[in-house]
């Protein structure tokens, strides 16, 4: 098709996809945990609170958003926090734990293996056939277990208790545990997974659990399967797009778009790209809609191209300095504030971009935030990752 022919997608239409794919307008909301993940692929996971948070905001009934999210992790298996896209930590479906780890993961472990072992070496600590004596004996100390924390596993077994020197002479040299970087490489492996917290569901102190048994799928085609996937909740997106949200190569990434036989259209942007058959018109919601979604929710953090729904000049206050996105306040597609938890438990909420909200707007957003402090009760949250806004509003 050449560009002549391609569908423009403009930045409203790509908002009402948003609205209903993301299950943040109202009529599209999720019945479960379950849903809410197999709708948006992925769910940040590297902030504990986030995930909870996350389902909660697109829950028909938020209620429920604790006990459910906690029944589908930690009871039923139906969802499992890994290491996938980037090195990072996520919460998917455990039916992708095969794609995620074939088609990203398997690329990453082989570099954190080996970046362990040179570790080790430079500081004169054991040697590899060590290492992967240690690591046999602890996953079979975590089988027997089913679920354990480091300090219990090296219980099971000594040796992960040992230390080495980290980039000694450097400004930032430290001592290692061979138990907190073992662990960490057998998770980016697929091995080990995050099992349940040892507090509440913002605790960051987590359990490990084996990881769910699954097959060792062809790296091509798994990354096929979650790119089609993505795009099919996220598309339409640009390559910059993809390449960044996978982490993968643009070769990669063009393979991908090619063995799904991917749509091209036309964005604001440039060359943008769809599921085959999805570039026509989509409806958008049936009534305005407001989300108070938190810090790190994948639909904010889902493109690396954001300003068909993020003014440029909202960044400064919305993001840290490495890049993650705090707390916002979303009204119909648009990043137009942010919001915080106070000491007190209030949730509180600012305005940034005014522009076109009026006074249902604002009617909106405040039952959206009594709708959070509803379910999250005496629960304090606070965000790892701490934005100019989301300070200044919890002071």
């Amino acid at each position: 098709m050449g560009d002549g022919a391609r569908r423009h997608i403009n930045a409203t239409e790509r908002r009402d996809r948003l609205a209903l794919r993301h299950r943040l307008a109202a009529a599209s909301r999720a019945e479960s945990p379950e849903e809410v993940a197999g709708s948006l692929v992925a769910l940040h996971g590297t902030d504990p609170a986030t995930v909870h948070l996350a389902v909660g905001a697109r829950l028909a009934d938020a209620a429920k958003t604790v006990g459910e999210t906690e029944r589908a992790l930690y009871d039923d298996g139906a969802l499992v926090r890994m290491h996938g896209m980037r090195n990072t930590v996520f919460v998917f479906p455990t039916e992708l734990t095969a794609v995620v780890h074939a088609s990203t993961g398997r690329a990453v472990a082989a570099r954190e293996r080996a970046r362990l072992l040179k570790n080790m070496a430079e500081a004169g600590a054991p040697d590899a056939a060590w290492l992967t004596e240690v690591e046999e004996s602890a996953l079979a100390a975590l089988a027997r277990r089913g679920q354990a924390t480091a300090a219990e596993l090296a219980r099971d077994e000594p040796r992960l208790k040992e230390q080495f020197a980290y980039a000694a002479g450097k400004s930032y040299e430290g001592v290692h545990t061979v138990s907190t970087r073992l662990l960490r490489v057998l998770g980016v492996e697929g091995k080990v997974v995050r099992g349940r917290p040892l507090g509440s569901w913002t605790s960051s102190q987590f359990r490990w659990a084996p990881a769910p048994e699954h097959p060792e799928l062809d790296p091509g085609e798994a990354q096929t399967e979650l790119l089609r996937r993505w795009l099919g909740t996220c598309g339409p997106a640009t390559e910059d797009d993809l390449k960044w949200w996978t982490g993968w190569r643009v070769t990669e990434v063009r393979r991908a778009l090619a063995a799904i036989d991917a749509e091209a259209v036309s964005l604001d942007e440039g060359t943008g790209y769809v599921v085959a058959g999805d570039a026509g018109p989509v409806a958008g919601p049936a009534e305005p809609w407001a989300a108070l979604l938190p810090a790190l929710d994948p639909t904010a953090m889902g493109w690396q191209q954001r300003d068909w729904y993020l003014a440029p000049e909202l960044r400064p206050m919305l993001f840290d300095r490495s890049g993650n996105v705090g707390p916002t306040v979303w009204w119909n597609g648009r990043v137009i504030g942010g919001w915080a938890q106070r000491p007190d438990g209030e949730i509180v909420w600012r305005l940034l971009d005014a522009e076109g909200v009026g006074r249902d707007a604002e009617t909106a957003i405040g039952t959206e935030a009594e709708r959070l402090a509803s379910w999250v009760g005496t629960t304090r949250i606070t965000p790892r990752f701490r934005t100019p806004l989301e300070r200044e509003l919890s002071a």
